[in-house]
């Protein structure tokens, strides 16, 4: 894997650099973000190949990962470290870790003196292929999911297969549910001959069909973008409902995708032939496919809560079959329908 893909964006294109990162120099202070397990792992390498030009220094900021931890709490943290270490509007940020790092860093240099420019380094799958391309930055609260947040794109992304040697093999399965996703809405031919041998290829040609959508509707704003969301609303409100600690995001996405996939069917539009066949590819990927639901009331509510519920109504993104296979945003659909499709996974 050695390629660089454009993010070619009108006020701040970029490239995501693919393969063995061999020498990275900044002429301005550095800051880099990351959490023990991968501070421990991978920060001493970092440090051999990152280099801060015209005598400037290096800093470290050690927070604590999780989505549990992806909240205001851990921002003024980072930003309290940012300001000790005296970083300048010249400074860069670099994340260093998985999703929750990338998003919390973009977020963090977002507002540091009003923005600042940061650098992502993805060490797991999921931040890979979703959270470290797209500029989507933001932490939850007690009302759900990314709900504080801003659009902020890094200066450059790097992304080096060699960081999944030592990835659980946990989080390696919750970011081939983002991948799962991606096909499935944009390239489904790809899913009838997924072949995890060929891992690199996978990463590659989901980063690629991002860059595409984001270089379309970079702010989500009626464009093509908002269907990244596929399976999304549903993971979102499991996320919630079990207080961010219980699963993976992508865990949480994987059921969703299974849920929403069930919406499909009880509208009739989608076969269960392809319901049932990426159910089951979730399964081989030893991703949970089922969350049981103990108040289906309280769940119902709580996608009201998504930002992509607009004007107290629901959004979803959802498969059609009818002709090619396509993703395409449902509104306005029955609170009937929905309960119904609840009530599958009531527990």
């Amino acid at each position: 894997m050695k390629a660089k893909i454009k993010i070619a964006l009108r006020d701040n294109p970029y490239e995501v650099v693919l393969g063995k990162i061999k020498k990275i120099e900044i002429p301005s202070k550095i800051f880099i973000v990351s959490s023990q397990r991968v501070a421990t792992l991978f920060l001493e390498y970092l440090l051999t190949i990152i280099h801060a030009t015209d005598g400037n220094d290096v800093t470290t900021c050690i927070i604590e990962d999780g989505e549990e931890h992806k909240n205001m709490e851990t921002i003024n943290y980072i930003l309290d470290c940012a300001f000790k270490a005296k970083l300048n509007r010249n400074s860069i940020m670099i994340a260093l870790g998985g999703g929750v790092i990338s998003d919390m860093v973009g977020f963090a240099s977002g507002i540091y003196q009003r923005g600042i420019d940061f650098i992502s380094i993805p060490t797991t799958l999921l931040a890979m292929v979703d959270a470290s391309v797209g500029g989507k930055c933001g932490i939850n609260n007690q009302y759900g999911k990314n709900l504080i947040g801003l659009f902020h794109q890094p200066k450059k992304v790097y992304v080096d297969s060699m960081f999944l040697r030592t990835l659980p093999q946990r989080e390696f399965n919750a970011g081939l549910a983002e991948m799962i996703k991606v096909f499935a809405c944009f390239e489904y031919s790809f899913l009838q001959n997924f072949n995890l041998r060929d891992i690199e290829f996978y990463i590659q040609r989901s980063i690629e069909i991002k860059a595409y959508i984001v270089q379309q509707d970079e702010r989500e704003k009626g464009g093509p973008r908002v269907l990244l969301n596929y399976g999304h609303t549903f993971g979102h409100a499991i996320e919630l409902e079990t207080k961010y600690g219980e699963y993976l995001h992508g865990e949480a996405v994987s059921m969703g995708i299974v849920m929403a996939n069930r919406l499909s069917v009880r509208l009739g539009i989608l076969s269960d032939e392809i319901a049932n066949f990426i159910e089951s590819l979730l399964q081989k990927c030893d991703l949970p496919t089922r969350y049981e639901i103990r108040d289906i009331e309280s769940f119902y509510q709580s996608f009201f809560m998504d930002k992509k519920s607009l004007d107290s109504k629901l959004n979803f993104v959802l498969l059609e079959s009818k002709g090619m296979l396509k993703a395409k945003l449902h509104k306005n659909i029955s609170k009937e329908i929905i309960m119904e499709v609840l009530e599958e996974f009531r527990a």
